[in-house]
């Protein structure tokens, strides 16, 4: 009787479905296909999951595929990353890749690369060559990238903070301010956006006081002037008013409930002379190293840069180069897809317009833009980064699935989200320790690469220590690749004597006092 009684109900469910279906008139599919129509929106709703886990292979997938996920999750859970049976890679017939051609002797002792806590500083003083009151030698070359808490919600941002502070790695802010999340004693660099949220007037312009009222109560080390990003370069954002609520609009310093434009371009400055002012008078006023964040269009800004800051009178402390492949913020499709350049031709062509100069021991570049994996990482350094920042790589250790619905603010795993019952889902505590097992397991296999090519520090890998496969013809080293002269993505003879000598003073495992 009741197995009747479910079937009777279905049956008229179903003929409700059917009879609405029938005369609605924004689906033609569910016009001419009633009930069964609905099965083609609920595979396309859930086509992501079903090529994640069933129709892809282990390295079909984009933006990262199964392999590479793979590799971060053992990572951040400090399970065995290792493959078995060989590559999954058509290594024969595969245009692009990168391969580090390993030494047979090393030229310098090298550190011990199985020691997950073994240090690696970077090889440059970040504000050192300019003079920075507060210039220091940052403690690890793999950093996290910018994340806004509104963008992340606030159990994400704290995941990653307190995994910053055990890991002995910086958490750069990104431009929707200093929330509170961002203080569970991780180190900081404050990111100053276009809308100058909280250091910011009531009509928007940037104010120095309450930029220097942020910096007093909180663990700042540094300052980077964001003026465009890999997922939307040169275009600005709209936070509706609807999503801001009273804790947004108290940190960020805007009214409650309104909606709040960020410009696509500074107004405290105009050009790359102002810049370069407003770069001083920040570095005055607090004391900290002063960097840009950018993704890469047309150089003849970077051009301008070099030229001025050769003169040697003003200049930035560090450049974060970010890549045009898309990040971790909504945007649209054409900017994810389509504008400005990859990372590392990007990356090259900066680097390379200071190179000409004479300057790249004078400045820290920072690269960006999925560099969270060891190969993509070397090929950075090689190129001549000084330090890594990791973003989705980082939201990845802390349980993001990769379900791509970041722009919805429904996902799943409560990382790039605001919504309560769905940010309840991340226990910050348990996550801020993988978020530390993945840092440290990523410097680690930055040891044992370079290790592999024979020197003590991923900076010492050179252009010339990776090759470009190009199908099954030729591969060309990275330097001729990407154009470089001799000596270009190295460090200065004095840089690198001072790092190897840092390192070989260092404590090993043995050592080292246990926690």
């Amino acid at each position: 009787m009741r197995a009747r009684s479910i079937a009777t109900a279905t049956a008229t469910a179903l003929a409700l479905v059917a009879a609405r279906d029938l005369v609605q008139k924004k689906h033609a599919l569910l016009r001419n296909f009633p009930v069964i129509g609905h099965a083609r929106y609920l595979l396309e709703t859930i086509g992501p999951e079903l090529r994640q886990y069933i129709v892809t292979s282990n390295d079909e997938e984009r933006p990262f595929s199964r392999d590479q996920r793979t590799w971060i999750y053992a990572s951040a859970k400090g399970e065995n990353n290792y493959f078995g049976f060989g590559t999954d890679n058509d290594i024969e017939h595969m245009q692009g890749h990168a391969y580090l051609k390993q030494r047979t002797f090393a030229p310098a002792p090298l550190p011990d690369a199985h020691d997950p806590q073994a240090p690696l500083p970077s090889a440059k003083v970040l504000g050192g060559p300019r003079g920075r009151a507060k210039a220091f030698r940052p403690a690890s070359v793999v950093n996290i990238s910018a994340m806004s808490f509104g963008s992340l919600s606030g159990a994400a941002i704290t995941a990653l903070n307190k995994g910053a502070a055990l890991a002995g790695t910086m958490q750069n802010t990104g431009e929707g301010g200093l929330s509170p999340y961002h203080r569970n004693g991780g180190d900081l660099i404050l990111q100053i956006g276009t809308a100058y949220f909280g250091c910011r007037n009531k009509d928007g312009s940037f104010n120095i006081d309450k930029l220097k009222d942020v910096i007093a109560g909180a663990p700042v080390k540094a300052i980077e002037i964001k003026l465009s990003q890999g997922a939307k370069p040169g275009l600005g954002g709209m936070l509706p008013g609807a999503k801001v609520t009273p804790e947004i609009a108290e940190i960020r310093g805007i009214p409650l409930g309104k909606d709040c434009a960020s410009p696509s371009r500074h107004t405290a400055f105009s050009d790359v002379d102002s810049m370069l002012d407003f770069v001083e008078l920040l570095a005055t006023e607090t004391g900290l190293p002063v960097g840009i964040k950018s993704a890469v269009g047309e150089m003849e800004f970077w051009q301008e840069l070099a030229t001025l800051m050769a003169r040697g009178d003003r200049g930035v402390d560090f450049v974060t180069v970010d890549g045009g492949e898309g990040g971790t913020g909504a945007a649209p499709l054409i900017f994810s897809d389509s504008v400005s350049l990859p990372f590392r031709m990007g990356f090259s062509r900066v680097y390379g317009t200071f190179a000409e100069l004479g300057l790249t021991d004078d400045l820290t570049f920072i690269a960006s833009g999925k560099l969270g994996l060891p190969e993509n990482a070397a090929v950075a350094f090689a190129l001549g980064a000084d330090m890594i920042n990791v973003a989705r790589e980082a939201m990845l250790s802390i349980g993001c699935i990769q379900s791509q619905k970041c722009h919805t603010d429904k996902c799943p795993t409560g990382v790039a989200t605001q919504n309560p019952r769905l940010a309840r889902g991340l226990d910050p505590t348990s996550k801020a320790t993988r978020a530390a097992v993945y840092l440290r397991t990523l410097r680690k296999e930055l040891l044992k690469v370079s290790a592999a090519v024979g020197v003590p520090h991923p900076a010492l890998i050179t252009a010339a220590d990776i090759e470009i496969m190009n199908g099954d013809y030729e591969a060309r080293t990275l330097a001729s690749v990407y154009g470089y002269k001799d000596g270009w993505g190295e460090l200065g003879p004095q840089l690198a004597e001072e790092i190897t000598t840092l390192l070989a003073t260092q404590p090993t495992s043995e050592e080292r006092p246990t926690a």
